[in-house]
């Protein structure tokens, strides 16, 4: 059991971890009275919903679907690393069906160019002006297939996106309508034909996830489920686009209790001693982390954080934040010494 603080009345109200009902009787009548489809309760409602209908689809994957979706709380993008075919596009289109935002695909490749990500400007003779038309960055989840494909000049048209939530093309600033989310996919650096992503960009991903091959029986369900092998298959939206933009300014307001802001801090401060690490997590990785924890409360009804929260985080968030010393470490090494130091630091009571 979890609990969600009603803000109105200052009291705790008890809920489950798999449905949001309303933290006090009053606040419920209050909202069913003006039809606020906007409490925290219905909003929380339409996540969980996303949740379990993407846990229909993507099978056996419950810890990446909740890291995505947390991501997607926090107003942060994703970096899905895994070879080919177990299921990382169709994740981010199903995320994008079920929340009802608009999205498009860029399958990247060698020769793809920044203005075929950002846009142009067209010369229009009718009018003898320039005329920018924008390009798939213009829409609210933007999926990068195998990004490391592209060369480094086109993989940094997406930096100033990331960071910025706005494009600069030919010198003028195009600002992106939120939400605004990456999710983008790579293939593991060994793989041919590849370039690996600098540490700048890296960077400007909230959460580095591996989706990783399915356990057997999730396998065997996949291959029996009809309804989604299906080409006609397509999933209902069960939230829109604002709902998700009310959640993310609610995830801002959730309450960070000074100890666990100092025992973040103690954990990304070990990264920087620890002699296996080369390059330690910076500050902003520190924010990142607080953002993501803040998030993860929400998805669990929680208006607080808890040093769980942390714990359950830190890895995805801080894993490709680090540099270590083995050049032939792999995330998954990065992974391990987090879990390490998160079993050497004193968790705050």
């Amino acid at each position: 059991m979890t609990t969600l603080l009603n803000r109105d009345t200052g009291h705790e109200g008890i809920t489950s971890a798999s449905s949001t009902r309303a933290v006090s009787p009053h606040r419920e009548s209050a909202d069913a009275a003006r039809g606020d489809r906007h409490s925290p309760e219905r909003l929380l409602e339409g996540i969980h919903l996303a949740r379990e209908r993407l846990q229909q689809v993507i099978r056996g994957k419950e810890e990446v679907i909740d890291a995505v979706l947390t991501a997607m709380l926090a107003e942060g993008s994703v970096l899905l690393e895994d070879v080919p075919g177990v299921g990382k596009t169709t994740l981010a289109k199903s995320m994008a069906a079920l929340i009802d935002l608009k999205f498009q695909r860029v399958q990247c490749t060698p020769d793809l160019l920044p203005a075929d990500i950002l846009g142009s400007s067209i010369f229009q003779p009718g009018k003898g002006v320039f005329e920018f038309r924008p390009g798939p960055i213009f829409c609210d989840l933007l999926i990068a297939d195998e990004v490391n494909r592209a060369s480094p000049r086109t993989q940094s048209a997406l930096l100033e996106a990331m960071a910025e939530g706005q494009v600069t093309v030919d010198g003028q600033r195009h600002d992106l309508k939120q939400p605004f989310i990456v999710i983008a996919t790579q293939n593991p650096s060994g793989f041919e034909g590849t370039f690996p992503l600098p540490e700048s960009q890296l960077d400007r991903f909230l959460l580095r996830l591996s989706m990783e091959y399915p356990d057997v029986d999730s396998e065997i369900e996949m291959l029996l489920d009809r309804e989604t092998d299906d080409p006609r298959f397509h999933l209902e939206a069960v939230m829109h686009r604002d709902d998700l933009v009310h959640l993310q300014r609610l995830v801002r307001q959730v309450n960070v209790d000074r100890k666990v802001a100092a025992y973040i801090v103690e954990l990304v401060g070990a990264t920087r001693l620890d002699p296996r690490i080369r390059m330690g997590c910076s500050p902003r990785g520190s924010k990142m982390l607080l953002r993501a924890s803040q998030a993860r409360a929400v998805l669990e009804g929680r208006q607080f954080v808890v040093p769980d929260d942390v714990q359950a985080m830190a890895a995805p968030v801080i894993s490709h934040r680090i540099t270590l010393r083995n050049a032939s470490a792999s995330t998954r090494d990065a992974a391990n010494i987090i879990g390490e130091l998160i079993g050497q630091i004193e968790v705050p009571v």
